[in-house]
């Protein structure tokens, strides 16, 4: 932890600020943006997410196996892009996600499965101009955990919303990743601070273990997350 972050934490802790809201019966899982458009790093709006996708991938074989909802948003805009308001004056690289074209498709790492439901948005937030909130409340959610891209804009907007709209709101510290650290880290730490509780994986896979019927779920889980992360830092190495 820097030392501006450790500073800060401190004072924000001592005027109340970045307590635990904690953990639902029911989660669902909110996957932000994860799309080639953003997950291709040779795109305007791209990255290399790869990490973050495996992270998300084992959040997705924890939800599967526990039967629970996942969602995923995509942004996708006519080709005048008259949806795409303000945003896409602001954000003019936004004009690549065009219906129909494969950038606007979930990757295929975090493939969706029959009976998950894909969200088209026009906005930052998935909960704005969608019936997200319709679809949780209807399944009984009462807890978002929340993976995607990026921290600083699509994953903060939803996490924002998502406490808005009265659901525990979780957000994997693995699996969101942003176009650069700095903004990166400084959301992550802001969200903390008063809106949702950034967690890390091996948590978040604990607590789908202790809701569901297969004991040990999230220990298997996130043993094989760590077998492909070290694998990965010694190829790196």
């Amino acid at each position: 932890m820097a030392d501006w972050e450790r500073d800060t934490r401190s004072n924000y802790e001592s005027k109340g600020f970045a307590a635990r809201s904690g953990f639902g019966a029911r989660p669902a899982l909110l996957v932000v943006d994860f799309i080639n458009g953003f997950t291709d790093p040779t795109t305007p709006l791209g990255g290399d997410f790869s990490a973050e996708l495996e992270a998300t991938a084992a959040l997705q074989a924890a939800f599967r196996r526990g039967g629970l909802p996942i969602v995923y948003t995509t942004i996708s805009y006519a080709p005048d892009l008259r949806d795409g308001g303000i945003f896409v004056k602001k954000v003019p690289s936004l004009a690549i996600l065009q219906k129909g074209s494969p950038l606007t498709h979930v990757d295929a790492r975090i493939e969706p499965q029959p009976g998950e439901y894909v969200i088209e948005k026009k906005y930052a937030s998935s909960f704005f101009g969608t019936d997200l909130d319709s679809y949780l409340r209807a399944r009984g959610v009462d807890t978002v955990i929340i993976t995607g891209c990026t921290t600083s804009g699509c994953v903060r907007a939803s996490a924002i919303d998502s406490l808005q709209y009265g659901f525990h709101s979780v957000v994997v510290r693995e699996a969101v990743g942003d176009r650069a650290q700095g903004p990166h880290e400084a959301n992550l730490f802001d969200i903390d601070a008063k809106y949702a509780d950034v967690l890390g994986l091996s948590e978040v896979l604990d607590y789908l273990g202790s809701i569901t019927s297969a004991g040990g779920l999230g220990e298997r889980a996130y043993d094989d997350f760590s077998r492909w992360w070290q694998q990965g830092q010694q190829a790196k190495g």
